[in-house]
């Protein structure tokens, strides 16, 4: 990040300074909560199995090194301790002591297997959060089922409604489920501990990846509930308003248009050349606008597929309508708005040399967060950390020979 900060924030404390994370979660939702503790000054130690988390070698690499482990593993300290093994859980159980929140995702059962169940735990840090995430949480008949945010894409109901209306039901092609809950995790996380602050005591915070996913479905359930009705797959229009969709420029790029507002409707319709649309009886309600998308989308269409990408978010602007341009990460890393909010930051990475990735997700203007170093080399900080706890050299040494670190 570039140093733009007001000067009274040299001297300021992260958002989070002093509050201590024990990462060991694996692949995306609970990592990804503890990443954006760690972007704003939590201090989180990143627990692998020996044999390394999955993430460094899932997705693309270069010159052998995982580059999505780059992102998901920046601002965390990296450890490996197999919590397996009676000596990694009797280190862990140290560990624990400090700790504030502890964030897990194996399988309801394995902790408590292991004897590190959040009674165990709480005995020792009665002010201890324990974040478990996991896809189906940790109660009801699907609770021991393996859960991947694939799975809660398709049964959240997410699934169903998106896609073309002849076409089958579509899975995003990212983590968008994973990527929700991580969001979610954070903010439960935050509140537990904003709750200690009051009582004195930590607690459990279960997240089942399934249902942050309804949550983003808005109506959908009192409607269900109120009327019967279901929504319909209707691929990029909405059921609520239209001109609503994605179109194809003269240039053979995409732009998409949004009419959400009356105002901004009719705005399109005169910029495009159809005013007369707007003195139809339907057009003044967004759900009617909708059941004539047909007239409107070749209205707008046509008008887009004549012009060039930026000749057409020129016209829309200067109108002062909703458009914006279909980016791949080409165009973001390239766009003035996304370098002015910094949305794609540059580390130096002590395996890669100079490398640039999403920044944090929002701006504080006292306390910023920032990313500091990128996700580290296996095992980078386990003599620094256990060591912390009384564990030496050569006590790591022996460990390190038995696979436990």
């Amino acid at each position: 990040m570039t140093d733009t900060a007001p000067a009274h924030q040299a001297d300021s404390a992260a958002a989070l300074d002093g509050i201590k994370v024990l990462d060991i979660a694996t692949l995306f939702a609970g990592p990804l909560a503890a990443t954006l503790l760690a972007d704003f000054g939590a201090d989180v130690v990143k627990i692998e199995h020996p044999k390394g988390d999955p993430v460094r070698h899932h997705g693309a690499s270069k010159d052998g090194v995982g580059l999505w482990w780059k992102m998901l593993a920046r601002n965390k300290k990296a450890i490996t301790l197999y919590l397996g093994s009676a000596e990694g859980q009797d280190i862990f159980r140290r560990m624990v002591a400090d700790a504030d929140v502890v964030i897990e995702n194996f399988r309801p059962g394995t902790l408590e297997r292991w004897g590190l169940g959040y009674e165990t735990l709480a005995e020792i840090n009665p002010r201890l959060v324990l974040a478990r995430v996991t896809g189906f949480g940790q109660l009801g008949p699907y609770s021991k089922r393996p859960g991947f945010g694939t799975l809660a894409e398709a049964m959240s109901g997410f699934a169903a409604i998106t896609g073309q209306p002849d076409g089958p039901p579509t899975l995003p092609p990212f983590g968008l489920a994973d990527g929700v809950s991580a969001l979610t995790a954070a903010f439960g996380i935050m509140t537990a501990l904003h709750a200690r602050n009051r009582t004195g005591r930590g607690q459990v915070l279960d997240l089942a990846i399934i249902e942050p996913m309804v949550t983003l479905l808005g109506p959908q359930a009192i409607t269900y509930d109120q009327l019967g009705e279901l929504q319909p797959r209707t691929g990029n229009r909405s059921a609520n308003n239209a001109p609503r969709n994605t179109y194809r420029t003269k240039d053979d790029s995409w732009v998409a248009v949004s009419t959400s507002a009356q105002s901004i409707a009719e705005r399109v319709m005169r910029l495009v050349g159809r005013p007369e649309f707007i003195d139809e009886p339907w057009f003044g309600s967004g759900a009617e606008r909708a059941r004539h998308a047909d007239e409107l989308d070749e209205a707008v269409g046509s008008w887009i597929a004549q012009r060039t990408r930026a000749e057409v978010v020129a016209a829309f602007e200067e109108a002062q309508a909703a458009v914006a341009p279909i980016y791949d990460m080409s165009d973001i890393f390239e766009d003035p708005q996304f370098q002015a909010l910094e949305t794609i930051t540059e580390v130096d990475d002590e395996e890669l040399g100079p490398i640039r990735f999403q920044n944090v997700p929002f701006r504080l203007d006292d306390t910023p967060g920032a990313v500091r170093w990128s996700g580290r080399r296996k095992s980078r900080d386990t003599a620094e950390v256990l060591g912390a706890y009384g564990v030496t050299a050569d006590e790591i040494a022996a460990l390190t020979e038995r696979g436990i670190v």
